[in-house]
């Protein structure tokens, strides 16, 4: 896998990362073999600090239940330790924590049942606490789901909200760029450590994420390569830190029913992409329509359900035109000449066209150098995006 370059003109400054006794206990803890968030919570609440957890001899350890690999691990000195790598390994990539107990630790996330004890972050950490909107879907889209996915997140993170994904293939990479090409806020969470990328190829636009002022977050300790255990825990905290999760294509045993799962347990809104029935990447949005969910197809169907506080609070910062900035259709065409226009007619936005079916379907009403002189022109607007194997396709 690789590693997240640590040059300052990709990254935006995170802050120092404290080295006071408690917080780095917090870190201690984290970092132990057996325990997880909820096992450490609950041992916060019996003892009262993370340094005190650390001090207690074995049979106090044993008390909280801990289980014997734990025990050993604080015991021996293990974990404090690992603590100490651990943070001069954060302070080397720039990157920082927050603990449960930290001010700053968002209040979405906080108030789910088992929230992470601790998140690596790196990048702006105040972005955790703003209106957020989970996007997620398929690592296989078709070119309506990316498209869809690219559209919504430009739109929405346009006006304010932070765009969350995962940074998988597919529609959390849409969904990123479609905040990045609107100018606004998006979230990672990885499933991996925050200074391992998966999948790699995806090491551009993780750079592209901080540079922009946005956030990359996991509750994985540095070095923590891609398990697929990993994904489905991750899915907790991409729910847990939403206003709403929006689905956009995924197949009937899809990892994004396990987001939409705990974004109903959370009691989070679930919105959903209505898809082709003919594609098994709309089952899991058209069951969840079927099931409550709301249907959307412009921004305007999430902004809508969105708490009044949460549009109030966004609204009131639009630098929009006093004339306001009305919702272009998706598949509104401008004046094109009559070549382009005549190529137009043929492509669609959610089924590619092979390049062979293009000139089948348009012969003989134009020669094979108008086509590919028409496409290339196309490409060159932005009216048509050309896939592998010359397919085709409307862009959005």
């Amino acid at each position: 896998m690789l590693a997240l370059a640590t040059t300052a003109d990709t990254t935006q400054p995170s802050p120092a990362v404290s080295t006071d006794p408690e917080r780095l206990a917090w870190l201690a803890l984290s970092l132990t073999p057996g325990l997880g968030p909820r096992r450490i919570l609950r041992a916060l609440r019996d003892v009262g600090a993370a340094e005190e957890i650390l001090r207690l001899p074995l049979t106090g350890l044993e008390a909280l239940q801990f289980p014997a690999q734990a025990v050993q691990f604080i015991a021996d000195g293990h974990a404090l330790r690992a603590a100490n790598e651990e943070l001069e390994a954060l302070h080397k990539s720039g990157a920082t924590f927050l603990t449960f107990a930290d001010p700053d630790y968002p209040q979405q996330l906080r108030e789910i049942f088992d929230a992470p004890a601790l998140l690596w972050i790196r990048g702006d950490a105040t972005l955790l606490e703003k209106s957020a909107i989970a996007v997620v879907g398929t690592r296989h889209p078709t070119p309506y789901g990316s498209g869809m996915a690219e559209i919504l997140s430009r739109d929405l993170a346009a006006r304010g909200l932070v765009i969350l994904s995962g940074m998988a293939r597919g529609v959390d990479t849409a969904a990123h760029k479609g905040a990045l090409s609107a100018k606004g806020k998006t979230v990672a969470v990885w499933g991996t450590g925050i200074d391992v990328i998966y999948p790699k190829e995806n090491k551009s636009l993780a750079e592209q994420i901080l540079s922009s002022g946005g956030t990359i977050v996991s509750e994985f300790p540095m070095g923590t390569f891609p398990a697929p255990q990993n994904f489905p825990k991750r899915n907790r905290i991409l729910s847990g830190m939403s206003v709403g999760v929006l689905v956009i294509e995924a197949g009937e045993h899809s990892g994004t029913r396990v987001t939409a799962r705990c974004a109903l347990e959370q009691n989070r809104d679930v919105f959903a992409v209505p898809g082709n029935v003919t594609t098994k990447n709309a089952w899991g949005p058209n069951t969840l329509i079927k099931q409550g969910a709301k249907l959307v197809a412009t921004w305007e169907d999430v902004w809508e359900d969105l708490p009044s506080q949460i549009r109030i609070e966004l609204e009131s910062a639009w630098e929009l035109a006093s004339n306001g900035q009305p919702a272009a259709s998706l598949f509104e065409e401008a004046h094109l000449p009559p070549a382009e226009t005549r190529i137009m007619s043929v492509l669609r936005h959610d089924e590619a066209l092979q390049l062979d079916e293009i000139m089948e379907k348009l012969e003989p009403e134009l020669s094979s150098s108008e086509v590919f002189t028409a496409l290339f022109e196309l490409e060159l607007a932005g009216r048509v995006k050309q896939l592998p194997g010359k397919n085709y396709v409307k862009s959005f």
